[in-house]
Formats: structure tokens, sequence, C-alpha cells
């Protein structure tokens, strides 16, 4: 089995042996490195990448997830950089994701266009169970659980009143790459897991908003954490494909 993580640019000097990888797919070149460590391989696969030049609304969602696919990959963790809702959800705050609110307006959502029948995907459990119990044992109280993400188009911010009706119909945190993400996971009967790293307050909740600089000096003091948090479990977590949904989730009709 392969690995991957979802996230910034870089491989985050975690250790040697690493090689470059140049994939074509139906959807575009992607570009990913690999890290090979006690015989297993994990995939650093930047969502926006090479030097972060892609904007949320046009990260090649379906190219990149088809590339894990095609590589071998099985077990999926991503992050992502969030607002917060709450009031008792801070910057700096790490959240586990469990659930979606989608508002995005023109992405290509899916893989499965009507060439093979009409094929839906179940998103009961739209993050695999399997690995965000393998954050909640190694985490402990230092992570947020039962998070909804709320995902908007970008790459605009959202206003204030968005906000106020996103915290209202259940939201608690907001961004912009999640989805279609996630449902392209689960469309290749990949296990995905998302945790989030809370980078300010959304629009309203406080007077000024957030630098640029503020929010990624935020995601670069907990990169390193998580990516240790991430390979840590994938090298030496108990994974397995039969105790999850995430392989039975496509539904024919």
């Amino acid at each position: 089995m392969k690995y991957a993580i979802i996230g910034g640019t870089g491989v985050y000097s975690l250790g040697e042996n690493f090689k470059e990888i140049s994939m074509d797919t139906p959807f575009g070149r992607i570009d990913f490195t690999v890290m090979e460590k006690k015989g297993k391989e994990i995939v650093f696969l930047p969502r926006h990448g090479k030097g972060h030049g892609c904007p949320p609304h046009l990260v090649n969602y379906l190219g990149n997830m088809w590339a894990l696919k095609e590589y071998g990959v099985e077990f999926i963790f991503s992050t992502v950089a969030v607002g917060s809702t709450r009031i008792d959800i801070s910057p700096g705050d790490l959240v586990l994701i469990r659930d979606f609110l989608d508002f995005t307006k023109s992405r290509p959502m899916t893989f499965y266009d009507g060439a093979n029948g009409v094929i839906h995907v179940s998103m009961g459990e739209p993050y695999c169970r399997m690995l965000c119990n393998e954050i909640i044992k190694r985490t402990n109280d230092n992570i947020k659980d039962n998070i909804v993400y709320v995902c908007t188009e970008g790459p605009r911010f959202e206003t204030a009143a968005e906000i106020s009706f996103y915290r209202q119909i259940g939201g608690d945190v907001v961004g912009m790459t999640n989805v279609p993400e996630v449902v392209l996971a689960k469309e290749l009967s990949m296990c995905y897991c998302t945790v989030g790293v809370v980078t300010n307050m959304c629009t309203g909740l406080v007077s000024e908003e957030a630098s640029g600089l503020e929010i990624i000096s935020i995601v670069n003091k907990r990169k390193d954490y998580l990516t240790n948090l991430f390979v840590d479990i994938l090298l030496n977590g108990d994974l397995r494909t039969d105790v999850c949904s995430c392989r039975s989730s496509l539904i024919k009709v």
C-alpha cells in the first residue's frame, strides 16, 4: 500500500530518499514528491501546485486525486487552512473535520459524468472513520473534534452576512479547498481524512481581519507537527480497509 499527504508546497525536511514524480492524467500533468521510509512510500502532494501558484477555485482537484489513485495510494491525510465561525475555536487551534457544507459554484465535482451510467456516492461518512480515530488517539485533547467545514468558492473571503448564515446552519469553520477533494477521494475508494489549522476568525467576528502574513505564520507553526503526526500514523498505525465505509460508498442506479 502507498500513502499520501496533501497540503502545502514542500516535503518538510522529514528525511531522505526522496524522488520527484511527474504523472500525466486525463486531467493534466500532476507533480508530487515521494518519500521512502521503513519500506513504505508516502506521497507529498502540493494541492495548489509547485510554488502555491493556483488559486482555490482553479485547483486541479480531478487531476490530483486521479494521480494519487493511479500511483496506488490507499490512505490520504490532508491539511486545510480555515477561518473560525465560533468564539471557542481560535487561531492556532487544530480541528478534525467530520462533515461539510458545500457552497462552491463552478468546480468540476465528480469523475462520474454519465459515461458509465448513473453512479452516486454516499456522503453518510465523508471522512474516513478509521483515519479520524487514529488522529484522536494520538492528539488527546489537542484537537477539536466533530467539526463541520463550510467550503466556499473563493478566492474572495466571505462577507459578515455569509459567515452569520453559515454559523446559523451549523458551520464551524470556513475554507476554500476541501470540496470536491473529499468527494473525489470517496469516489475513488480511498480513505481520506482532513485536519484544519485555524488561521483567523471569520469576517464579522473581529474588528480587524488577519493579514496574509499572519495566516501563513500560523500555518507554518503547525505544519511540521501535523506532517510528523500523519507520517507516524501512516508508518505505525493499524490501517485497514475493512473497518470503514470508504470502499463501499458507490451506488449505481
